[in-house]
């Protein structure tokens, strides 16, 4: 038994599972293999005597920080309920594994990734809003900094990536509305800023899309704002008078179309088919509700934490993470 008044130690653990200190410390680091009677009287002397090892001696022992990093994207044209399911995701799946999360913004860029790196407060990142010419990949494999990637950079050699296939998002939407019968259909995107900096997520729908759409299919960016949507949605008949069919990859003017469709006489449903790519809430709390395909951005966070730690741990892990896309027709 400890002695009254001090906390248990190392020591007390070893002397209750009679082995030496150092066997103890093997068993909880996992640095050596101890055989498995052993190891289970080690564990079972740390349950009777609730012993918790210093998190500041299990950081020096292991060369681990016990805190992962998450570069999360709060800029023009990324929608924070999503992004914080994103967050939330990492956390939880962080936390099952012991481990902390430290959030930072994508507009740190590289020099916040070297800022990182260099003070050893992480033991790996989880990258997200990929562009396709991404200058954070090289400062990555410069740094090497262990990491996980939700998005795919042009160049993705050497590194793991996770994301939903949007690529095939865009062709089940386009599909989706030609099976309708729309005569022609377009895309409303997200706005101008996002394709601008080229983000992966955004091209791909946008190729997958135009990929399995006719001669008359078109792509509108378009910012979020009420008044905007109003413009682009009054817009685009006159634009194309034949369009029946309408993709939007823009979850916060999902609400405000609706408004605008109604406005111009369209019967969603009937005479006119909307899909969309985002959150289930999203598409669920407009009425008539719509078919949607879903981003999961909670499963793929979890993906990541868990490759992450796989990394961590020198195991094997996928380099590409591809998940299929499901619409759920409403």
């Amino acid at each position: 038994m400890a002695a009254p008044g001090r906390g248990v130690t190392i020591a007390d653990v070893a002397a209750r599972a009679g082995v030496a200190a150092s066997t103890v410390s093997y068993v909880l680091s996992g640095k050596r293999s101890i055989s498995p009677d052993t190891a289970r009287r080690v564990m079972e002397a740390v349950a009777e005597l609730g012993y918790h090892p210093h998190a500041g001696a299990r950081s020096l022992a292991s060369r681990r920080s016990g805190v992962l990093a998450m570069m999360l994207p709060l800029r023009d044209g990324m929608h924070l309920p999503v992004l914080m399911q994103f967050a939330s995701g990492a956390v939880t799946e962080a936390r099952r594994q012991d481990q902390d999360v430290l959030l930072m913004t994508a507009d740190e860029g590289p020099a916040g990734l070297a800022r990182v790196a260099a003070s050893a407060m992480v033991d790996g990142l989880i990258l997200m809003d990929v562009e396709v010419r991404d200058p954070r990949v090289e400062a990555l494999r410069r740094l090497g900094l262990p990491s996980v990637l939700i998005g795919f950079p042009a160049d993705a050699e050497g590194l793991t990536c996770v994301d939903l296939d949007f690529t095939a998002a865009g062709q089940v939407c386009a599909d989706y509305l030609v099976e309708r019968g729309c005569r022609d259909i377009a895309l409303l995107g997200a706005s101008e800023a996002v394709y601008e900096r080229r983000t992966g997520f955004a091209e791909r729908v946008r190729e997958g899309f135009l990929g399995r759409s006719g001669p008359g299919a078109a792509v509108w960016p378009c910012p979020d704002d009420p008044i905007s949507v109003q413009r682009t949605v009054k817009e685009l008949p006159a634009a194309n008078p034949d369009l029946t069919g309408l993709a939007v990859h823009n979850e916060p003017a999902v609400g405000h179309v609706m408004h605008a469709l109604a406005d111009a006489g369209k019967r969603v449903g009937e005479d006119f088919h909307v899909v969309v790519i985002g959150p289930d809430e999203v598409a669920e709390r407009v009425h008539p509700q719509l078919p949607s395909v879903l981003v999961p951005a909670e499963t793929l966070a979890e993906i990541a934490v868990r490759h992450l730690m796989r990394k961590l741990d020198g195991l094997d892990v996928p380099a590409a993470t591809l998940v299929e896309p499901q619409l759920t027709a409403r």
